[in-house]
């Protein structure tokens, strides 16, 4: 059941009541705003007029300042007018010209602000100056030299902060026109000041709080800049909201003075007394609003209780708006002691009374204890209780079959209201209805109907919970059909799907009706068999699906029926011996299944630890087989192949290793199966073919007279059609004559082959590669299978060698395959020779080559090399 409960919503109605009368609510609070508006004006206007009075004080003082300043700056400046004046006449008028370092030297330039006095050509480029000069340079392209240059009035020129180019300090310049004797142009004087030659000036002490002092030209450049008492500061922006600014022009010089107060320092005290008149005017209008509050509530109620008699009425034509909904007006009955004991019908429309299948008039006279009683009764006035104390209650009510409401499902919203409850229905059984559809459908399999995974996935916690509080048992079984695929293929789609939905029929037709089938996906299903006592239970009932699995099935092809025969393999796993999880007791019987399937089709197997070590470890041996590939772990061992006449070495067959960097040497036997079966095989043999290729080459650099040297080629890299690929393409590489190279194909792989096999050794043959059949008698191969091959070796298997010298039966056996390979015209090869005896025997038999551990073993490739440096390996 959904429920929403809110305490803010509805409270009495008093919140519409309130919007209503907001004129008197609002009556005393206007009064007390209104005083309070008069008090803020007079505190404002007061605080104004102090404002205004400091800050014209202030405005005074910096107006004294700023003259003060101006006549500091004017005599500035008059010096240095003057100075230049000297120089310049001095300059222009004696031929003995003294040096500018020599003026330094003598004291004539003492003032320690002067930071350089220089005299530059017509040309702009230093002629003679205060301080050495250490390279050449011009002034040419400042602006001042422009000006000096175009205008002869010769009238002293202050430039703004700049470095240097002979000092390289930050100087303001003083500059003025030097004239030749003919009145043309000769030059310039500059004098570089330091920026602290104008702030000398001991202003009023209030410069030392935020204050500013500025030198400034009429064109609006600064020269000097003074913050803080700091004289080469970086001019900042004079907000005129933060400082009250005075100027003066200077006397006979187009400059101005300016300076600045800070209007925060000025304002100090303003702003403290301001602070107190608000905390004063602050409290005083708190006080008047309490009292406005207080005298509102009082009015308020008064009126609040002529409208309690029309709140029902109202309520009723707000919550009635609609008209698709069921509505009532619940009147509560109490005893004596105030607890609600029923509900009566204060109102409702025409869609409430039918809900009770009633006409509105008759309903007005009910009770809620007209219609219910007992258990029933007592859970709703549970409901209308909890309703009254918080305010509102919504949620979506199933119906009870004890109702004599026609609807299925409800959803039903209370508001309090006055005294009583506002109550809303809507029948929602149409959209419940729509809901299970949908939940129903993403919870089924749309083909056979059964339960699917999402369906599992949430009723098995929950039937897990169950067993584990009953300490009962539960089986999981996993089903996979083994021939699935080949009918899907073959037959098409369509037959899949009606096989998939006999198999449903079938498991259901087995199973109890307490047991669930469940399916997964494709031709997966899964069988939960609840309360089960015993493993041989559960073993009984898997027997029973496997039987009725195997039975044919009847399948339409167009119009006729076909019968067909699948089996499935089946694992199973056990709640809680298997796991408590559902994730886990699906893998584990997943994993026994795999276990079932590989032991053949119809079976079922339980689940044991050991079948996840091994798929476990074969996982980790797959991962590491890809490793070994992918960083070339392979060795390849060379076992020599001689005349059985003579001894003479004739060929050797290539035996891979895997040089594991934990385990050490594994021989084949321990991953050639797996490589088969995860496809890794065929780069494996790449890799032989490649590595024999490159063993061989470097034997013949080394002068060798090499054999031809054999690899084994499972069925499997034959089916992929890329074998003769791979060796073509090991020879070419390695430029190696195709008489080299030589191939190993078992009894049983030819026994599987195909036109397409037979197809590939002849292309084979064709390029000259020897074939041999290796295993020979293991399988059940054909003599024109043997005539189709066109093979050129036949190995007996080393079981049949092992024989000789214990019975005339083998050596009969191998007088047979010799007489039957010399009217093929192939060789027999005897593997597995380990004894002399087995060699006397097998020279008897005219066999024409031997192979085993009475040669040598598997070698190393530089052993191998060794044993081709001798001519005969047995006499």
């Amino acid at each position: 059941m959904h429920v929403k409960i809110s305490e803010n919503r509805f409270r009495d109605g008093w919140s519409g009541f309130v919007r209503r009368n907001l004129r008197f609510l609002l009556l005393y609070p206007g009064i007390a705003l209104a005083l309070t508006a008069i008090l803020w004006s007079i505190i404002a206007a007061k605080l104004d007029n102090d404002k205004a009075t400091l800050e014209e004080q202030a405005h005074r003082q910096a107006t004294s300042i700023s003259r003060t300043y101006a006549q500091y700056l004017t005599r500035t400046v008059e010096q240095l007018d003057q100075l230049s004046r000297q120089i310049k006449y001095s300059w222009e008028h004696d031929d003995n010209r003294s040096s500018f370092a020599d003026m330094a030297d003598n004291g004539l330039l003492s003032i320690p602000q002067f930071v350089s006095i220089s005299i530059y050509d017509e040309t702009g480029r230093p002629v003679t100056a205060s301080m050495p000069i250490t390279r050449q340079f011009t002034i040419s392209d400042r602006e001042y030299f422009r000006i000096h240059r175009d205008n002869p009035d010769g009238e002293l020129l202050l430039g703004t902060r700049t470095v240097g180019r002979l000092s390289g300090r930050e100087i303001i310049q003083a500059t003025r026109r030097i004239d030749k004797h003919d009145g043309s142009f000769g030059g310039v004087l500059v004098m570089g000041v330091a920026p602290t030659f104008f702030s000398l000036f001991a202003g009023d002490p209030i410069l030392d709080k935020g204050g500013v002092l500025a030198f400034l030209g009429e064109d609006g450049l600064e020269r000097m800049w003074q913050a803080r008492g700091a004289a080469d500061n970086k001019p900042g922006p004079l907000n005129a909201h933060r400082y009250i600014v005075a100027e003066q022009k200077l006397n006979g010089y187009p400059f101005v003075a300016l300076v600045a107060l800070d209007r925060t320092q000025v304002l100090l005290t303003y702003e403290r007394d301001a602070a107190l008149y608000h905390q004063v005017a602050a409290v005083v209008s708190i006080i008047l609003f309490m009292f406005a509050i207080a005298a509102s509530w009082v009015s308020i109620r008064l009126s609040w209780r002529k409208r309690q008699a029309e709140s029902i009425r109202e309520t009723y034509r707000l919550a009635t708006e609609g008209g698709n909904e069921g509505f009532y007006i619940l009147v509560p009955y109490r005893d004596r002691s105030g607890l609600i004991v029923d509900f009566g019908i204060g109102d409702c429309n025409e869609k409430g009374a039918s809900l009770f299948s009633m006409n509105r008039r008759d309903f007005l006279r009910t009770r809620i204890s007209t219609f219910y009683s007992g258990e029933y009764f007592e859970r709703l006035m549970h409901t209308y209780r909890g309703a009254m104390e918080t305010g509102f209650y919504e949620d979506d009510y199933r119906v009870p079959e004890e109702s004599p409401i026609s609807a299925e499902w409800l959803n039903r919203k209370f508001v309090r209201s006055d005294n009583g409850l506002a109550v809303t229905v809507r029948d929602i059984s149409e959209s419940k209805r729509h809901e299970r559809e949908l939940a129903r459908r993403a919870s089924e399999d749309g083909l056979t109907s059964l339960p699917n995974r999402r369906w599992l996935m949430q009723y098995l916690p929950q039937a897990l919970v169950a067993a584990h509080d009953n300490a009962a048992q539960i089986a999981i079984l996993f089903i996979d059909l083994d021939d699935f695929k080949i009918i899907n293929d073959t037959l098409g789609h369509s037959a899949g799907d009606q096989l998939l939905c006999a198999v449903a029929a079938r498991l259901k037709s087995v199973l109890r009706s307490t047991d669930k089938v469940i399916r997964i996906g494709g031709d997966e299903f899964t069988v939960v068999l609840e309360g089960v006592h015993a493993e041989e239970e559960v073993a009984h009932i898997a027997c029973a699906l496997n039987q009725t699995l195997c039975e044919p099935f009847e399948l339409m092809r167009g119009a006729l029926p076909q019968r067909h025969r699948v089996c499935a393999s089946i694992g199973i796993s056990m709640f809680p011996r298997d796991g408590r999880d559902v994730d886990t007791l699906l893998k584990n019987a997943d994993i026994a299944m795999y276990a079932a399937k590989n032991g053949g089709k119809g079976r079922f197997r339980f689940y044991d630890c050991m079948l996840y070590e091994t798929i476990q470890n074969r996982l980790d041996t797959e991962q590491e087989l890809m490793r070994a590939i992918r960083d070339d772990q392979f060795l390849i061992h060379y076992q020599p192949r001689v005349h059985a006449q003579s001894g003479k070495l004739l060929g050797a067959e290539a035996l891979i290793r895997w040089q594991h960097p934990q385990r050490g040497l594994i021989q084949p036997a321990d991953f050639i199966a797996l490589a088969e079966e995860t496809g890794m095989i065929g780069q494996i043999g790449d890799i032989v073919v490649d590595k024999v290729c490159a063993q061989m080459t470097d034997w013949r650099s080394q002068g060798l007279d090499v054999v031809p040297i054999s690899v084994n080629i499972s069925a499997r890299q034959f089916a992929d059609n890329k074998v003769r690929h791979a060796i073509a393409a090991g020879l070419e590489k390695y430029a190696l004559p195709s008489s080299l190279l030589e191939i190993e194909l078992t009894e049983s792989a030819m026994m599987r082959g195909d036109g397409d096999l037979f197809d590939e050794i002849a292309g084979l043959s064709g390029m000259g590669i020897g074939i041999h059949i290796d295993d020979f008698g293991t399988g059940y191969s054909s003599l024109s299978q043997l005539q189709r091959m066109d093979t050129d070796v036949l190995k007996v298997d080393r079981t049949f060698t092992s024989q000789l010298g214990c019975g005339k039966e083998g050596e009969r056996f191998f007088t047979a395959i010799v007489s039957m390979a010399k009217a093929l015209g192939m060789r027999v090869v005897a593997e597995g020779v380990e004894t002399a005896e087995q060699l006397s025997i097998l020279r008897t038999l005219t066999c024409d080559e031997i192979q085993g551990f009475f040669i040598a073993h598997p070698l190393p490739a530089d052993e191998m090399r060794e044993l081709m440096r001798q001519p005969h390996l047995f006499a």
